[in-house]
């Protein structure tokens, strides 16, 4: 019995620390007392059945992984960073549903108080480049900079069919906006294949 308490107490501590919550912190998501955690980190009792349910599912583990001993330290900080990145996926996921829901809104606006007119469509157009802006923006501080590149290649084409389709609407057709962006799909594709040395 005395092993498994040094089992779970070390899982627990490890998870915890890992996780960055405080001791105290863990205490209230479980509504307990921070002694009480100290305790079980310390081998000196036992959560029951119930409380290590709530810890599994707090450090997205499964109960097998709390009383199975000899747990790389490295991979319990990879789950947490997998936990990091889908939040990170879902908040960058709000951002850009967010632009949208404030190009609905504008879109609402317009069209009550401007009738008869396409300009208030174009309010969906540019929420395009907007929300590829909040993912390049999004991107560059959680994810893969090397997804930046299509991001920006998104962002230039459709910035472009934004401001054609802006002129469109008032019956100018400026098709030869496109030709920029061939320039700049090639300055991208070079950029992209920099190699930085490490000093």
């Amino acid at each position: 019995m005395e092993d498994i308490k040094q089992i779970i107490s070390t899982n627990i501590t490890d998870l915890r620390t890992a996780k960055g919550l405080t001791q105290i912190e863990l205490a209230e998501k479980l509504n307990y007392s921070d002694k009480a955690i100290s305790k079980w980190e310390r081998g000196e009792s036992l959560p029951d059945v119930t409380v290590l349910k709530q810890l599994a599912d707090i450090f997205d583990v499964t109960l097998d992984y709390l009383v199975q001993p000899g747990h790389d330290r490295r991979k319990i900080s990879q789950l947490n960073r997998s936990g990091r990145v889908r939040n990170h996926g879902f908040i960058t996921g709000m951002s850009i549903i967010l632009v949208w829901l404030v190009a609905t809104l504008v879109f609402i606006i317009l069209d009550l108080t401007l009738k008869n007119t396409l300009a208030h469509f174009l309010c969906f157009v540019y929420a395009v480049p907007v929300s590829m802006i909040v993912w390049l923006i999004l991107n560059s501080i959680w994810f893969n900079a090397r997804r930046n590149y299509l991001i920006i290649s998104l962002l230039i084409w459709t910035g472009l069919a934004s401001i054609f389709l802006t002129f469109l609407i008032f019956k100018i057709n400026i098709w030869l906006i496109f030709i920029l962006g061939i320039p700049s799909q090639i300055i991208i594709c070079l950029w992209s294949n920099l190699k930085y040395r490490k000093i």
